[in-house]
């Protein structure tokens, strides 16, 4: 078999996030962030490993000791070819998902080994991401207005028009006085930036371009799914505090660098698939009934840019019957 993907791996990753996603379904609600996690890291390790495929975690739930998650440097697949990189988020909104409130979902991508960027010990990055009519018209080192201004002119709109998407943070305060002030609308999510990120990159769904400082390995993830949707994105790690970016300096980070949309994902063989768990904009929520639950997923390939919809019905008792336990509590 070719070392180089050459069948649309997101077709079979979209099994991963839906068992991600009917595991930790069950924990709407019930204020357990920790609970809820280690459920839908059970359900995409157990499916992930009998997918064909070589893969390294290179965005994962942080280091090997740090948690029994699915860590960074995990390998991953059945151990055979094609080999690649993988970006997970068993659940992108944990909070989201523990309040009971719409938007979180858990989502995978994968690219060919060597093509994702790794952000090291730096948690937070500045992002701004946007469709495909925008590409090309965004830099993150030109001021909030000078983007705004450069994004409404290739989408043949004006400043005033625009939305823009931004996580409802005290660390975004300076970023909302400068949206406010060029005239664009704001539309403030309290988590889930990946998802915000691809709502800016479809048509028609009255958002235009993400902004603001969001989690390092959801910008790599975000980035996956731009390449696949034709969007644009760039980003800058943001270090927390001086020890931070000590940390950085010391493996040879360059935190003035521009990270864009090739540097965060390389090459064209990209594959997405995210599923949702809470009923949000992008995706509809896990709903079970008696003896089925219904999914509603959506996967995406960068070389073809198809974006494929998959609404999905599973048999709770054939589930149990075939799993071990770990895919359906």
């Amino acid at each position: 078999m070719s070392n180089i993907p050459d069948r649309n791996l997101a077709l079979e990753l979209v099994r991963v996030t839906e068992a991600a996603a009917l595991n930790a379904a069950r924990w709407m609600g019930r204020g357990d962030k920790i609970g809820a996690d280690q459920a839908a890291v059970d359900g995409m390790r157990a499916m992930m490993d009998m997918v064909t495929m070589d893969g390294i975690v290179v965005i994962g739930e942080g280091e090997k000791d740090e948690a029994p998650m699915l860590y960074n440097g995990e390998r991953v697949g059945n151990g055979q070819h094609p080999d690649v990189d993988v970006a997970v988020d068993p659940i992108d909104g944990t909070r989201l998902l523990s309040l009971g409130r719409p938007g979180s979902i858990a989502v995978v991508a994968i690219a060919e080994r060597g093509a994702m960027y790794s952000p090291g010990p730096i948690v937070y990055m500045d992002k701004i991401a946007v469709g495909p009519s925008a590409k090309g018209a965004i830099n993150i080192e030109a001021s909030v207005a000078e983007n705004l201004q450069s994004i409404a002119e290739a989408q043949d709109m004006t400043v005033e028009n625009l939305t823009v998407v931004v996580l409802d943070r005290p660390r975004h305060e300076n970023l909302i006085h400068e949206i406010r002030a060029a005239g664009a609308r704001i539309k403030m999510i309290t988590d889930g930036d990946v998802a915000g990120a691809i709502l800016a990159a479809m048509e028609d769904t009255g958002v235009d371009v993400l902004m603001g400082i969001g989690g390092t390995p959801e910008g790599v993830i975000t980035a996956s799914a731009m390449k696949c949707m034709g969007g644009d994105m760039q980003g800058r790690l943001w270090p927390r505090n001086e020890k931070e970016r000590q940390a950085a300096l010391e493996v040879g980070l360059d935190l003035q660098e521009v990270l864009t949309l090739d540097k965060l994902v390389s090459g064209n063989n990209v594959f997405f698939a995210a599923t949702g768990i809470t009923s949000g904009e992008l995706l509809r929520g896990v709903r079970y009934t008696s003896n089925k639950a219904y999914t509603h997923s959506v996967v995406m390939r960068s070389r073809s840019g198809t974006i494929r919809y998959i609404e999905a019905n599973h048999s709770l008792d054939k589930l149990r019957r075939i799993q071990t336990g770990q895919l359906i509590a």
